[in-house]
This record gives structure tokens, sequence and C-alpha cells, in this order.
């Protein structure tokens, strides 16, 4: 049985360095480095939007149906601008995720820190209106979200850290360019009504 896809809101990095070896360099750092082809920077993470409608439901008790939720999210998804492509700089690797991801801290354009402001601010609005109430504490609190901190750290994950220091590492300072905005697996979002 194939697993159900993760729905992100996310920008494709089409380079990292001057070229491949500069890449290729973080494996100094990193284990099990993956390949430069599938990195992207994660704006918005709904997560498999079963679960994320199943949460939805638990919350309102049952007042917005599952199928409700998925219809409203899919069509909010599909209604979002896209945030043009754009370039970072990256000069340290942060360990996330309990210690298991290895991560490219990304200083972006303003304007990606506002795109991403605003994604949230939509998120809200799309869960007032399918009858969320705390809307923050579901946030935080939805496992399909699995958002664990309120504050939004742009990065790039790149493999898994050699180390389990937790400290940040600096690297040598390196361009990363990112392509337009786009749905990750949004090719699985419901046919619109």
């Amino acid at each position: 049985m194939q697993a159900l896809p993760r729905i992100t809101v996310e920008v494709p990095v089409l380079g990292i360095g001057a070229g491949p070896s500069d890449f290729e360099a973080l494996g100094t750092h990193v284990q099990a480095l993956r390949r430069p082809q599938g990195l992207h920077l994660t704006l918005l993470h709904i997560g498999i939007l079963e679960d994320f409608a199943r949460d939805v439901t638990d919350w309102t008790k049952g007042t917005t149906s599952a199928d409700e939720a998925i219809r409203q999210t899919a069509a909010w998804l599909r209604a979002l601008p896209v945030l043009d492509g754009f370039s970072g700089t990256a000069e340290r690797l942060l360990v996330l995720g309990g210690g298991g991801v290895a991560g490219l801290e990304v200083d972006v354009p303003q304007q990606v820190h506002e795109f991403q402001v605003a994604l949230v601010q939509g998120l809200r609005e799309l869960l007032d209106s399918l009858l969320v109430d705390s809307v923050d504490d579901f946030i935080l609190g939805s496992p399909a979200l699995g958002y664990r901190y309120p504050h939004w750290v742009p990065h790039v994950a790149v493999g898994r850290p050699k180390s389990r220091d937790r400290q940040p590492t600096e690297i040598a300072p390196l361009a990363v360019v990112f392509g337009p905005s786009r749905i990750r697996n949004g090719r699985f979002l419901p046919a619109a009504a």
C-alpha cells in the first residue's frame, strides 16, 4: 500500500553554491547527503490532507466534516498566490526535527518572510471558516500540521547530522537559488467541485 502524500507549500532549490562540489562539500558535516534534485524550502506544512481533515473534524467535534475540510482546504491551496523565485545565503547548518535532520539555515529576502506570514494568516482564516475555535492552539496541537514551534526558521534539509551535538555548525557562505513557490504533491488534491 502506497503512503498518502504530504502536502506542503514550498520553493524548490535550483542551485547551491558555485557548482556541485560546493554542495558535495557539505558531506563533511552531514551523513546521507540528500540528492540536490529534491531539495526545497518549506513555507507551510499541511501534512497528509486526510489527517489534517480528521484533526479539524475531531477539534470541531464533528461540526465540520472531513469531506468539507478537504474540499475547502484543497480550494484554498489552489487559490494561493505564487512567490517568485529568489536567492538566499546559507552560513550555518542546524540540527532539526529532534536531532534527525541537518538543515542549511537560509537567510532569505524580507518578501519571503512576508509571504510565509501571509500563508500562516491564510491558514488561520481557513481554519476559522472551518469553524475551528482557538485557531493558534489547533495549529500548535494538530498532529497533521506538525508544528512544534511558533517561529519559522527558513531551512533546507540536506541530510542527517554526523554529530549528536545540537549546536549550529558554521560553514563557508553558500548562495542558494530558489524557484517559484509550488504545492508539493498538488496533483493529489481532489478535483475542484
